[in-house]
């Protein structure tokens, strides 16, 4: 999943240290991503939200980006196969950037189907059109798309994938940077939207859990992940 080299040097980091243009790690680094892959094996056992920092799903195999050191989701993924004995894996990432680092470590591994909904074109340059595959659903979506439009992508292109894919597990990245207020992106979901998107992904399969991934305006950050909790509690 992640080399065993790249793990490492997170491991060993003394100082503050520039592993991407956007991604600055320390001496307490690892601790704390050691805790937040925890925190998601918790919300696996129990069927909850982990509510962490830093984020994941930017992380590729061998090196961090986009203020993500180890991809959470994936790490609970692996974690439900091998110690869980769950065969199939759905991954849903509503998160509004393309979870490049979770397609890149589960593209082409049968057992994992992983979705992406996502403004594009835009950071991280990846999930653009003609990028699916059997196990890799991309959904690129324009600048100042709102609720509705979404949801009928999820209700189109995703829903169909994951509920033919038949998973023993939903796992959601629950990035919260789509909402209209978000300074870093520019999608338009309201509270509303991401409380229907979370009953819509926790419909798709019998068990579910979530990771936080983005969400950059801190006063309306924690009003969307309540309207999130409402929509899996509702399935």
């Amino acid at each position: 999943m992640h080399a065993a080299a790249y793990l490492d040097t997170l491991e060993h980091l003394r100082e503050p240290t520039a592993l991407d243009p956007d991604t600055v790690a320390s001496e307490t680094s690892w601790d704390a991503t050691c805790l937040a892959a925890g925190i998601a094996l918790e919300a696996v056992d129990r069927g909850g939200f982990a509510l962490v920092r830093p984020p994941g799903h930017h992380a590729l195999p061998d090196r961090a980006m986009g203020f993500c050191l180890v991809d959470h989701i994936a790490v609970a993924a692996r974690y439900a196969q091998t110690e869980l004995g769950l065969g199939r894996i759905a991954i849903v990432d509503f998160d509004v950037h393309h979870g490049n680092g979770t397609e890149a470590i589960f593209r082409g591994d049968d057992s994992v189907l992983f979705a992406s909904l996502h403004q594009w074109p835009f950071y991280p340059g990846t999930g653009g059109p003609g990028t699916s595959d059997a196990t890799t659903i991309n959904v690129p979506l324009q600048a100042g798309t709102g609720d509705d439009e979404f949801l009928a992508h999820l209700e189109q292109d995703v829903e169909p994938a994951v509920k033919a894919f038949a998973p023993d597990l939903v796992l959601v990245s629950a990035g919260f940077d789509a909402h209209v207020e978000d300074p870093l992106a520019l999608l338009e979901l309201t509270a509303d939207g991401f409380r229907e998107v979370a009953r819509r992904c926790a419909a798709l399969g019998p068990r579910v859990a979530a990771v936080l991934e983005g969400g950059y305006n801190l006063r309306t950050l924690p009003s969307l992940v309540e309207a999130a909790l409402e929509g899996f509690e509702a399935a």
